[in-house]
């Protein structure tokens, strides 16, 4: 078998390469080791949890609805309806890729493939009659093998009582107690979906706080509502061994109070993911890896090796699903030729909690650690007519400008649908908006979204719904 242009990954970077470069003229073939396309973010992350973790804000919100003097009773949970459900929104989508392949004449093959040399793909296993030969030779191949779910020996028992997050997606069960190893996002919003359904649960992590990534501020209304959802948060606190009981699992814990020990249902390993560069013979190219076993790639995507281009998670953090994409289309346009980088101003992270925390480009932290010159300016939810019909008024949106140029520079939301109303604030930071050109943009009227050109409205001095008196700016 030959091919032109060979993408070695199913998944969001993967598709949307080969997706592209079929668009764009070349003879494509995509090789994908899962029966379906979509990777692990529509297949084992991104899209089941996001189901799910809409369940648990529709339970939340019967919960909630409580105070307009609207009463509904303890919900009862269909393990097997709910998983049904889950499961056909995968199936939909991932049919839906299939057809997107054929139409554009991808040719689609099935098979555990791992290189002979920088020009050479030995395949094996899968669906044989996706291939004619066990070799598949090309001029060049995108690489988008993805991660995977990082699961320390120390942690690894024979039951399925001890989870990584593919096995917590699969809903077997509602146990009931779960404890997450893992403050960070993954942990947090699986732990999210199980409470809601009625878990005890319980988030062990090793660090003084959860979500180290995010800024403190944007995290604190997060772990406020979670104080009150979960059974308990343990930071700062290591988990020193599992043990299996048959019925349940031990976890033995230490912090600056000592050891002890506790029985849990099951328990979710959620400490990050890896990239999954291992055992697809790259030692027979010229790619190199990082100390961590990423890919290094230029800014065109391409690696060492003249043939091989990488995206995607195995190229490195962050780890999403939208990098993967852009990088996707930047690999393709610059095997053409095309004038293409990967250069984004800003890559947008989001926390699919309640309430959601989302971000773009500087963060606080960061503005300190490298001694940038920032104003900080947050809008409170408190004065938003929507948040408040809403009820949910813990929330913030909040601008960090250059208090020289007024750009935006970075945009941080924490708030119910935060992911929804952050796509405005990067395109502010890829622009090189000021504040007034948000500010003076229009928004309507009541929505959360308008939070972004009120808190521009802060900085300039002209906010109507809170009071914050006219800055004095040297001209």
């Amino acid at each position: 078998m030959e091919s032109q242009l060979v993408v070695l990954g199913g998944g969001p970077g993967g598709y949307a390469a080969a997706f592209l470069a079929a668009d764009m003229g070349m003879q494509v073939t995509l090789v994908e080791a899962e029966p379906r396309l979509g990777g692990t973010c529509l297949l084992k992350g991104c899209i089941p949890s996001k189901a799910l973790l809409h369940v648990a804000r529709v339970v939340a919100e019967a919960r909630e609805v409580n105070e307009w003097g609207v009463k509904y009773g303890a919900p009862s949970i269909d393990v097997a309806t709910l998983r049904a459900r889950k499961d056909k929104v995968i199936q939909n989508l991932s049919g839906g890729l299939k057809q997107l392949a054929k139409k554009r004449k991808v040719t689609v093959v099935q098979a555990r493939a791992t290189f002979e040399n920088s020009q050479t793909l030995k395949l094996e296993g899968g669906d044989p009659a996706t291939y004619s030969a066990d070799r598949l030779t090309f001029e060049h191949c995108i690489l988008a093998s993805g991660s995977i779910p990082a699961m320390p020996s120390a942690f690894k028992l024979p039951t399925d009582r001890v989870m990584d997050s593919t096995g917590a997606l699969e809903l077997a069960d509602v146990p009931e107690s779960l404890l997450v190893i893992g403050g960070g996002y993954i942990g947090l919003e699986m732990a999210t979906v199980y409470a809601e359904l009625g878990t005890k649960v319980t988030v062990v992590e090793l660090t003084p706080t959860l979500l180290p990534l995010a800024d403190r501020d944007l995290v604190k209304p997060l772990q406020d509502r979670l104080n009150k959802l979960f059974a308990g948060i343990y930071l700062e606190t290591k988990v020193t061994g599992l043990s299996d009981l048959g019925n349940a699992i031990e976890v033995g814990f230490e912090d600056a109070k000592g050891r002890r020990s506790e029985k849990f249902s099951r328990v979710l390993v959620s400490v990050g993911r890896r990239p999954n560069s291992t055992g697809l013979g790259l030692e027979n190219t010229e790619v190199e890896l990082d100390e961590k076993g990423f890919v290094i790639t230029d800014d065109r995507q391409q690696t060492a090796d003249p043939h091989i281009s990488a995206i995607g998670d195995v190229a490195g953090e962050p780890m999403l699903a939208h990098k993967a994409s852009h990088q996707g289309k930047v690999a393709v346009e610059a095997l053409l030729d095309e004038p293409a980088a990967f250069h984004p101003a800003a890559i947008p992270a989001i926390v699919f909690t309640d309430p959601e925390i989302a971000w773009a480009g500087l963060t606080e932290e960061q503005a300190k650690a490298e001694n940038i010159a920032i104003e900080v300016i947050k809008y409170p939810w408190a004065a938003s007519g929507r948040a408040v019909a809403l009820g949910r008024t813990e929330g913030f949106t909040k601008l960090l400008i250059d208090p020289d140029s007024e750009r935006i520079l970075g945009v941080g939301i924490v708030g119910v649908n935060a992911g929804d109303i952050l796509t405005e604030g990067v395109l502010a930071i890829e622009m090189g908006a000021t504040a007034r050109d948000l500010g003076e943009t229009i928004h309507p009227h009541p929505t959360l979204s308008e939070t972004l050109g009120f808190a521009a409205e802060a900085f300039l001095g002209s906010a109507t719904e809170i009071y914050r008196p006219r800055p004095v700016r040297e001209a």
